[in-house]
């Protein structure tokens, strides 16, 4: 067991690498010059000469790279060229209304999906079935920022039960903060609720076919133990595989949805950067999203193990 994760955590560094490369070229793939850009129409050549030696744009590239990774590795991420702060300090101001919103995402969609796969499948064919499988295709087709508008105006101005905008630390109360999160978690997690009812429905028609479920039955076992004990746990994996790749979902539906909502997190954060052209800050973002989302599926990596211990690569 512990020679996998070995094996499994050396085999992330690579991608970090590719990732870490892709990021700092941004800089310099980057449609036009930085400088220019970052300066604007009015500046003078001495100015935009000053901003290419702040971004180490005069030196050749395998050495600012270097120099860049070096930094990285010391958990320096740079610093905002028009905020003059620290990027590491930029996002650890705003990292928490995005993670409180990516978790209940989660959780809620979780919660939501995995019963509603496992009822279709059960019922394959039926009203519920076909319910079911039309609340996935809405999913799937609608935008996340129609769903938010929508959310907002119903719930949020018609109705008066649920702030329209904003974010309350979780410091402040946990009812506060949860209703600043509702609308901005079912419109983020539509999506992925659908994805992932999608793919139980799918893969538990399958496991339901297999002989040891009608042996199950046979036994007299009751429908319930069928299905969220026998069925569900061996028709884990792929639900587990879907469920992390859906982390990529919640990442960048996070930044239209924090645009919608107004939270101040890192999506708010991305957005702000890219139209300011602060390539230092946009890195810094890309990077920790890139890594979170390494990170995770080495976690859902290391699940399988747990899930079905067959599983050794």
């Amino acid at each position: 067991m512990l020679a996998y994760v070995g094996r499994r955590v050396l085999a992330t560094i690579p991608v970090m690498a590719i990732v870490a490369l892709f990021v700092f070229s941004l800089l310099y793939i980057a449609p036009g010059d930085p400088a220019s850009i970052i300066a604007g129409d009015q500046a003078t050549p001495e100015q935009i000469a000053q901003i290419r030696v702040n971004l180490g744009l005069e030196r050749p590239f395998v050495v600012r790279f270097g120099e860049w990774v070096w930094q990285i590795l010391h958990g320096d991420l740079g610093t905002s060229i028009f905020t003059a702060l620290p990027v590491r300090q930029m996002i650890a101001q705003r990292i928490e209304p995005t993670l409180s919103l990516m978790i209940v995402t989660l959780i809620f969609s979780v919660c939501v999906a995995v019963p509603l796969g496992v009822v279709a499948a059960w019922k394959a064919g039926s009203l519920i079935d076909r319910l079911v499988m039309a609340l996935a295709v809405v999913g799937f087709s609608v935008p996340v920022f129609v769903v938010g508008y929508v959310l907002a105006y119903v719930f949020a101005l018609e109705f008066d039960w649920l702030p329209v905008q904003g974010y309350t630390p979780i410091a402040n109360g946990f009812w506060p903060w949860l209703q600043n999160l509702i609308l901005p978690a079912i419109s983020l997690g539509l999506i992925y609720i659908a994805l992932i009812a999608r793919i139980t429905r799918a893969t538990m028609l399958e496991v339901l076919s297999q002989d040891y479920i009608k042996t199950a039955r046979a036994k007299g076992l009751g429908q319930r133990a069928i299905l969220f004990v026998h069925a569900l746990k061996n028709a884990a994996v792929p639900i587990v595989t879907v469920i992390g790749l859906g982390i990529a979902l919640l990442i960048g539906g996070a930044v239209v949805t924090e645009s919608v909502f107004v939270i101040p997190g890192l999506g708010r954060l991305t957005v702000d950067a890219i139209l300011r052209r602060d390539y230092p800050v946009i890195q810094g973002i890309v990077l920790l999203f890139s890594f979170t989302y390494v990170l995770v599926n080495l976690g859902v990596d290391l699940i399988y193990t747990l899930v079905d211990p067959r599983i050794r690569y």
